[in-house]
């Protein structure tokens, strides 16, 4: 009797993760996790880990790309209410094209606009390639913001004192400031570009939120409170600024978050906060921070690029508004 031949692979297939393992992904999150290091001087181990146990869980979002039987890419989301949000998406540098980016993306999406209620997706994904402005998927539903990825050479920076213009007093971060620091955001966001990016910047809610996954996941790296700070105003004692930083290598520190009230904007507040959190990342062995900033933000961008900052990487951040259902209706 002859011998019967195994089917050969399809060419290309997109699965959902539920039906791989964390062994099938582990070539793919080993060189993403190398790359994360090389580019963005980032330990993404942490986050690795994560997509590992979540996967092996079977209780990840998200969809694979194979082709030949080899696993080229994955993305992954996570919902929460009426919000999607897509926490990575990463293609192997041999076969790093727009196209297989934007099936991965349009995978994902797909399964959200399959949900029963409309939902607003946002996505930031700093290893996205360039090349998605034309046919992207949803693209009649979706909004494109350019972030910037900016960092400084700690060896080099100056980092001298600053002067604010008005009186402040800064001292370091406390857990109890946060119900104050989510108003401060609130109220500083409000008609910011950076609100219409991150929906969480238009509520005191939100914000809390925000900087709960700050301080408690490792999305950003891990929390830094010695290099994390608050500002009050000296003379009625309200929080008019924070600067929140956190540690994604041993010897790499992230500016997560400088916000400073209108009342003392201009005023050289947002400066010395940012100055005290790159002396003490510096002081603890730092060589490096890094920060990301929506290109549009000017005066924010041409703030960090006085410190010392310079823009490595440019990366797409992206927000679709309206899927879910059968038939997401169009944006007129």
């Amino acid at each position: 009797m002859a011998a019967r031949l195994e089917a050969s692979p399809p060419a290309r297939e997109i699965l959902d993760l539920r039906q791989l393992s964390a062994r099938d992904l582990e070539p793919l999150l080993e060189e993403e996790t190398a790359v994360w290091r090389e580019e963005l001087d980032w330990d993404f181990e942490k986050s690795a880990d994560l997509v590992r146990r979540f996967v092996d869980l079977r209780a990840l979002n998200g969809c694979a790309l194979i082709e030949r039987g080899v696993v080229t890419g994955y993305v992954y989301y996570v919902l929460e209410e009426n919000k999607g949000l897509i926490g990575d998406l990463y293609v192997r540098q041999a076969a790093r094209t727009p196209a297989r980016e934007d099936w991965l993306l349009e995978a994902a999406l797909d399964q959200i606009a399959a949900l029963p209620q409309p939902v607003r997706i946002e996505c930031q994904l700093m290893m996205l390639g360039p090349g998605h402005d034309q046919g992207a998927p949803y693209a009649a539903w979706r909004s494109s913001f350019e972030r910037n990825f900016m960092r400084i050479d700690l060896r080099k920076a100056a980092l001298g004192a600053g002067r604010p213009r008005r009186p402040i007093h800064i001292e370091r971060w406390a857990d109890h400031y946060q119900d104050a620091a989510a108003q401060l955001i609130a109220e500083a966001y409000r008609g910011h570009i950076d609100s219409r990016i991150n929906d969480q910047y238009r509520s005191a809610a939100g914000a809390r939120r925000f900087l709960y996954n700050i301080v408690q996941y490792p999305g950003c790296g891990a929390f830094h409170r010695p290099a994390s700070f608050a500002a009050f105003e000296a003379d009625s004692g309200y929080l008019c600024g924070i600067s929140l930083a956190s540690l994604v290598a041993a010897d790499c520190g992230h500016i997560t978050q400088l916000c400073v009230s209108d009342a003392v904007r201009g005023a050289g507040a947002g400066y010395e906060l940012l100055r005290r959190s790159l002396t003490v990342l510096r002081s603890a062995g730092c060589s490096f921070a890094s920060l990301t900033v929506t290109a549009a933000n000017r005066s924010a961008v041409a703030l960090y690029e006085r410190v010392g900052f310079e823009t490595t990487r440019r990366f797409p951040a992206f927000v679709w508004e309206g899927l879910g259902g059968a038939k997401p209706r169009a944006v007129l």
